[in-house]
């Protein structure tokens, strides 16, 4: 399927690995110039020479906490007129709500809040002006079946749905898109740290930990990172022209409801 977006520039925000790196991968695989970004210069680097091998597209490496204003300028000056954007970030790691203090949950409402609305404000008028844009932001499963102990990470991401609902329809007739991607399990490097975490503290073996995890998916296994990529290509596609200010939930029937 040709999505129509040869030629159009895009930034995927921490995209050298996981789904990040399959989103910039499926965009540049399009058409794009990606503009990729990490928080070490030497992988940035490397994730763009290799996804610029595999795919012939153009992949511009822009290294640097996403969440600091300056590594924001440099992409937005790399990219020149964007087209795309995909907002990505880390999540607030597992603990206890009571653990949470003051200055971690302003860091993680700045992570996957603050940051993904700044970077938004920063494109979107260039978008209207050029009746183009598409902004896909990737934020969890857990917007929709919260799970203790990513307390932070869930109330974090639903501001942010909740913020850019109203924002999506205001820009709609433009011709711009505001989307949400909530990844379940994918088969990522920090899933498995996230395991070998989880099997440490209960004392039993990672892979156990896997197979108790895959058994609650109805579709029977993780998710692979390429899926997403694809899911995210197609939001950002000519097509999807008419969807926006939605919540779509890869996560192979995990969540249990119909809403």
């Amino acid at each position: 399927m040709d999505l129509g977006i040869a030629g159009r520039t895009a930034v995927v925000c921490a995209s050298t690995l996981g789904l990040g790196r399959a989103c910039a991968t499926e965009l540049a695989r399009a058409g794009c110039t990606v503009v990729v970004n990490g928080r070490s210069a030497e992988s940035t680097r490397a994730a763009a020479e290799e996804i610029a091998a595999e795919t012939g597209a153009t992949v511009v490496p822009v290294a640097g906490n996403v969440d600091d204003h300056p590594v924001q300028d440099a992409l937005l000056a790399a990219a020149g007129d964007v087209d795309i954007l995909v907002n990505n970030n880390g999540g607030p790691p597992f603990r206890d709500f009571r653990e949470v203090d003051e200055e971690a949950l302003l860091a993680g409402v700045r992570a996957n809040m603050a940051t993904p609305i700044r970077l938004v404000q920063r494109v979107v008028d260039g978008m209207v002006a050029r009746r183009f844009g598409r902004i896909v932001n990737i934020t969890s499963g857990s917007v929709k079946m919260p799970l203790a102990g990513l307390d932070l990470s869930s109330g974090a991401r639903a501001g942010l749905t909740g913020f850019l609902a109203g924002v999506a329809r205001s820009v709609a007739h433009a011709n711009v898109t505001i989307n949400f991607l909530l990844p379940g399990s994918f088969d990522t490097r920090r899933l498995r740290s996230g395991q070998e975490a989880a099997a440490a503290g209960a004392g039993v073996t990672p892979h156990a930990i896997a197979d108790r995890q895959r058994a609650a998916i109805p579709a029977g296994r993780f998710g692979e990172p390429a899926e997403f990529g694809a899911a995210c290509a197609y939001l950002c596609s000519a097509q999807a022209g008419f969807l926006t200010g939605q919540s779509l939930l890869i996560d192979g029937g995990a969540y249990p409801g119909v809403l």
